[in-house]
């Protein structure tokens, strides 16, 4: 397969005109995302199967030929692990590409492990060992390398492969349907579209705030994360998880509470102190009806521990008839959420349902029972 270094817009609109004609198109990005909120694109790799393009974003002000094509509802893009990718396209467009065939979720379908790595899916399905030197490398840095450019084509070359085989097997299981809503989900905005006001479920620590603090710490993560974005830097650059956590516990009113604040310096009080406050009073509004609250922790009877371990038995059982790991359909807190009545789970949707999802409910609805048979565990009907 030839490769071609597009940094012309005459380049780009030529390539495009033969990657309209195709069915697919593997697509990779290099981005750069350490020191900004949004990442930077910093390369576009694209090959239709007969050509890799390197597509230089840094020498190319308008990608609109390229937008075209990868927004083509007949193309179906394929991408591993696309979401980083994805999310790039709907900062960039507003947009994103549709449809789309992921690898990584293909191959735990196929039995290669939950969130495998391209570099180990490479690997066990084609035996080639990737160079992994430029992993850390700078991309926005120009002119780009040999080693670099090659190491940027070897990401589409192999994964186009990969797609060609994974599509093969899936359709010889009759299984490529199953993925359709896993894939669909990576298609829709609101997969990308930050909630604020839950953003506290990822601040570390959270766990160690009940009630009224932990109301202030929502409003912080909002406040913080609205100017993250507005000053395109990481959230953290802003302030760091335990000042946010250290400032919800002290429960500032007032500017004189934040004077003398060691978490932080004279210039950030002259620049969030107010802001701080702020958010802190409109927390302290709420109602105690209103105090967000961390997720429930189920405490099982030792009875509905016991059909857990019965529902991970039948987990397991699944995953062996159909060669993948059992944490690709489920963990036991979904079981034991299972077992507690819930049906919002992802076992009970998609693929995971037809390969587990089903037996598990059978056997919950008394409609099977777990037997053993020499040395063997199996789900039988019950009369």
């Amino acid at each position: 397969m030839k490769t071609e270094y597009i940094s012309t817009s005459e380049q780009l609109e030529k390539i495009c005109l033969q990657f309209q004609e195709s069915e697919y198109l593997v697509i990779d990005t290099e981005f750069i995302r350490q020191t900004t909120y949004y990442p930077i694109l910093a390369l576009l790799q694209v090959t239709d199967g007969k050509t890799i393009a390197i597509i230089d974003p840094v020498a190319i002000d308008d990608l609109k030929p390229l937008f075209r094509v990868c927004f083509d509802p007949n193309i179906v893009k394929v991408l591993h692990s696309a979401r980083q990718d994805m999310e790039i396209f709907y900062h960039i467009c507003g947009k994103l590409p549709s449809p789309i065939f992921d690898t990584q979720i293909a191959a735990a379908l196929l039995g290669y492990g939950s969130q495998i790595g391209y570099a180990n899916l490479v690997k066990n399905l084609l035996g080639v060992e990737l160079d992994k030197s430029q992993t850390r490398t700078n991309w926005l840095k120009r002119p780009l390398t040999q080693k670099q450019l090659e190491y940027a084509g070897n990401d589409v070359l192999y994964l186009e492969q990969i797609y060609k085989i994974q599509r093969e097997d899936l359709i010889k299981k009759e299984r490529l349907e199953w993925l359709q809503n896993d894939f669909k989900f990576l298609c829709e905005h609101s997969t990308y579209e930050v909630e604020k006001m839950s953003l506290w479920k990822k601040v570390r620590g959270n766990t160690r705030l009940k009630e009224k603090r932990l109301a202030i710490l929502q409003y912080l993560a909002a406040w913080r994360e609205d100017l993250a974005i507005s000053k395109n830097v990481p959230r953290k650059r802003v302030l760091s998880d335990d000042v946010l956590l250290e400032l919800a516990n002290q429960i500032p009113k007032q500017l004189s509470d934040l004077s003398n604040c060691q978490y932080f310096s004279k210039k950030q009080f002259e620049s969030y102190a107010k802001q701080i406050i702020e958010a802190t009073q409109k927390a302290l509004q709420l109602s105690p009806e209103e105090w967000p609250k961390h997720p429930t922790h189920y405490n099982l009877t030792q009875q509905q521990d016991a059909m857990a371990d019965c529902l991970m038995a039948i987990n397991h059982l699944s995953a062996a008839q159909n060669n993948i790991s059992p944490n690709c359909l489920c963990n036991r807190k979904e079981l034991e959420q299972l077992v507690m009545g819930k049906r919002e789970l992802n076992i009970l949707s998609g693929w995971r349902y037809e390969l587990a999802g089903k037996d598990l409910l059978s056997f919950i609805n008394g409609e099977s029972s777990l037997s053993i048979n020499s040395d063997s565990l199996f789900l039988e009907k019950t009369n």
